[in-house]
């Protein structure tokens, strides 16, 4: 028996019905016979970052959080861009893991869904080379235009988008060998 590898997907919005939720879903959907997909449901539950908390006083919802990215194979962020820049709640849920190593070589794909997403694009690959995830070229994608180029499934309805979405698991799979 194949073991499928276990997979925590982040979603940066926090709308109910977002594009980028349903883009996981079809992900996961898509790829169910290699991968475990689980969809996290916490980030707007994480309460704002303190670095002066420590880490015996953190409040459940944060510990939970680090303990599903420990726990996975590896990770899957598809966020919007908001104002140029990440969604506040995805930038909150990253920075309650920098004083960690919960990232750490942790297999990572990204996905920029959003009208532009340029900058957001540009921001997350950085931010998440810093906290240490391991990714490449091919992990990591820009889709513009994102609501008219998936159907409410997050199945792609556009050729372009969807050939993006092979080749960037592609890359994220070979993540794992790796």
């Amino acid at each position: 028996m194949i073991h499928k590898k276990s997979v925590l997907a982040i979603c940066g919005s926090t709308r109910s019905n977002s594009t980028n939720e349903a883009i996981l879903k079809g992900i996961a959907t898509t790829y169910s016979s290699e991968f475990k997909l689980e969809l996290y449901q916490g980030i707007s539950d994480l309460p704002h970052f303190n670095p002066d908390i420590a880490d015996d006083s953190l409040s459940p919802f944060v510990k939970k959080f680090r303990d599903k990215i420990m726990a996975a194979d590896g990770i899957l962020i598809c966020t919007p861009e908001y104002v140029f820049s990440l969604p506040g709640a995805l930038k909150n849920a990253i920075e309650w893991t920098v004083s960690t190593t919960v990232f750490l070589d942790k297999p990572t794909a990204l996905i920029v869904a959003s009208g532009i997403g340029e900058k957001t694009f540009e921001s997350l690959k950085l931010i998440m080379t810093t906290v240490g995830s391991k990714m490449n070229e091919d992990s990591s994608i820009l889709i513009q235009g994102a609501r008219s180029k998936f159907n409410q499934e997050g199945m792609p309805v556009d050729e372009i988008a969807g050939k993006s979405i092979e080749k960037m698991m592609k890359g994220f799979i070979s993540l794992f060998d790796s």
